[in-house]
């Protein structure tokens, strides 16, 4: 693929993708990048050594693709601001902003405009990421195939087939990391008030972290599974589970999950819904 990328807004997800997008081998001269701060451009310029415009119109207008990489808090002025020169240029619109829909992206932009809607998570900056897509009715398959390699290029991607089902891939790869970095932070903490140093705690954290995700992506078992496997009857690791059965773990992370979907909702009606 050669297509001319256009990441509008240059923060950190906007530079996961770029990075992802360079380390894959993918031409620095087809990849631009806009952000309104002067500081911000300079410093994308100088680590990635693509081109960062102040110009959001001259950028599209530049460009076959463009990756709305901005906060969903400002997407309807930004689409507004750029609505003519999106009209103009017809290019491919990759939305990678959390909970707000296609169509309102579509109505901001005019009409008729070919929308790939993304929700990437953060580990996408060492190419790790967990991407879903959906496409409305105006992506062709072309299109379809381009947005997969842009986000491919930082991770593994899913399409979902009905878009309400973003929120749930949201909930669960989108805010994931965090959840991650959560318990990782307990455990750390845990591991301190038990006798080991700071240090020790850390690095035994993050790498036990790192074998047991290693383990479930290159086994053939379920997560049940494994974890069944290296719980012995009446050993230490059964009864630390017990512990967390008992606190309710299980409902723990619905809940979770289940906050995480409606803000995503709540996002797409506050932020979306408006005509």
């Amino acid at each position: 693929m050669n297509a001319t990328i256009c990441f509008i807004g240059a923060g950190n997800m906007a530079q996961s993708l770029i990075g992802g997008l360079i380390a894959s081998g993918y031409n620095k001269q087809n990849i631009i990048a806009t952000d309104p701060t002067e500081a911000q451009r300079n410093s994308v310029t100088q680590n990635f050594g693509i081109h960062c415009l102040a110009d959001n119109a001259e950028a599209i207008q530049r460009s076959d693709i463009v990756v709305l990489a901005v906060k969903p808090q400002v997407l309807e002025s930004v689409c507004h601001s750029i609505a003519d020169a999106v009209q103009a240029k017809k290019p491919l619109i990759i939305s990678v902003a959390a909970g707000i829909r296609s169509d309102d992206i579509n109505r901001w932009l005019g009409s008729n405009t070919a929308i790939v809607r993304t929700m990437p998570n953060t580990p996408a900056l060492i190419q790790t990421g967990a991407t879903g897509l959906f496409a409305n009715t105006f992506v062709s398959n072309e299109q379809q195939s381009q947005a997969e390699h842009i986000l491919r290029a930082a991770g593994i991607t899913v399409w979902v087939d009905e878009e309400a089902k973003l929120d749930a891939v949201t909930a669960l790869s989108g805010s994931g990391p965090a959840y991650y970095f959560m318990f990782m932070e307990a455990m750390e903490q845990t591991a301190q008030t038990l006798g080991l140093d700071e240090k020790t705690a850390h690095l035994l954290t993050l790498q036990t972290a790192l074998g047991a995700a290693k383990m479930a992506l290159e086994s053939h078992q379920d997560c049940a599974t494994l974890r069944k496997n290296v719980t012995s009857p009446n050993g230490t690791t059964e009864r630390a589970i017990q512990s967390f059965e008992n606190a309710g773990l299980h409902q723990i992370v619905e809940n979770a999950m289940k906050a995480a979907q409606t803000r995503a909702q709540e996002l797409a009606d506050e932020l979306g819904g408006k005509a």
